[in-house]
Order: C-alpha cells, then structure tokens, then sequence
C-alpha cells in the first residue's frame, strides 16, 4: 500500500501545483490528466485500505471464534461477525459506485460502522490504554478517512467555494502523518502480537 500513498501524494501535489498555476493565468505543463490519476488511483487506494483493514481485524477474529469455539458457545455472534464483514464489503462496494449524495452518505456510514464494529470483537489487539501510539487505532481513522474520501469525490468537484476540497487537503494530510504512524507501530506491534498469541510448544 505504501506505493500507492506515494503515486497519490505525487499526483495530488501536482494536481493542487497545475490548479494554482492556471489560477494565477499561467500555462501549465503539468497535463490536465494528472487530476483525473489522482482521483482514479485514489479510490484504488481506498480500496485497498479498506480490504486491508478487513484483513488485519478478520486474523484475530477467527483466531478468538476457534479458540472460544463459537460454534458451540455462541453461534449467534458467529453468524453476525460473518454477516458484518460481508455486509461492510458490501456497502463499500455500493459506495464506489453510488452517484447521489444521499446513497453516497448512507453506504459511506454504514461501511464506516462495519469497520468500527467488527474492530471492537474480542481477540483484536488494541492497545487502549496508549490509544495514541496504537497501531490499531490510527488504523481504523485512516480507515474511516478513507471512505469519507470516497463519498465526498462528487462533492469535491462540485463545490465553487472550495469547501470541499480544503477539507479534503486537510484530512488526507493527517491521514499522512496517520500512515507513517502506521508504519512505525505496525513493526513493533507484529513482535508483541507474536509473543503474546504463539501456541505453547
């Protein structure tokens, strides 16, 4: 995925670069594809991060579903735990595709809660008592900051008065800071999850 952060944040740059030139009644060399490869690359991006997300929660998920045997002890948390993780694939899916603001603010929620909510099963590592240098908890803002990107692309290009878009610039820099935190914490974390879940031998 860090590839793909670096491709985005070039092609944003140059995209805000060309913008701000053409506003000051320059001639830009920058193309005028690059906004249309920050925007397709972006949802790539995205996309990515979601599935990733998924991935990360779905690991310690099962792991706690064969260990507490849920099956057996509760086989109504199993079938809702299977239902969310389709059910949030599933609206972001919808999200992608969604054109009205309304659909796009309804599939971006619900998605955004099937992260929230499956995150908070037993068996994820969370590190809540140093919730700010939890490699899990920057996860899930990126996360969410990513599926607010998706629903507010329309919006984006929309919007005379920039409002958007600064918001946009705004959080998408501190989803920055957030993915080089990611990086840091992810190596520490995967040591300490492995010392804490191996089996016995």
């Amino acid at each position: 995925m860090f590839p793909l952060i670096g491709i985005v944040g070039y092609f944003a740059w140059e995209t805000r670069q060309r913008r701000l030139s053409i506003k000051q009644g320059n001639k830009s060399k920058i193309p005028p594809s690059v906004g249309k490869n920050h925007v397709e690359i972006g949802k790539w991006l995205s996309g990515a991060v979601v599935i990733v997300t998924l991935i990360g929660l779905a690991r310690p998920i099962i792991n706690n579903t064969l260990r507490e045997e849920l099956w057996s002890s509760n086989l109504f948390l199993l079938i809702f735990l299977i239902l969310m993780f389709v059910f949030t694939l599933a609206s972001f899916f919808c999200l992608l595709f969604a054109k009205r603001k309304l659909w796009r603010g309804v599939f971006a929620t619900l998605s955004g809660m099937g992260i929230v909510i499956l995150g908070c099963q037993d068996g994820v590592f969370r590190r809540t008592n140093q919730w700010y240098i939890s490699h899990y908890y920057y996860g899930i803002i990126v996360c969410l900051l990513m599926i607010f990107s998706i629903a507010i692309i329309d919006d984006i290009y929309r919007d005379k008065s920039l409002k958007w878009r600064n918001l946009h610039i705004i959080l998408n820099c501190f989803a920055l800071f957030l993915f080089l935190g990611q990086a840091i914490t992810g190596a520490r974390d995967l040591f300490e999850i492995a010392l804490y879940i191996q089996p016995p031998t």
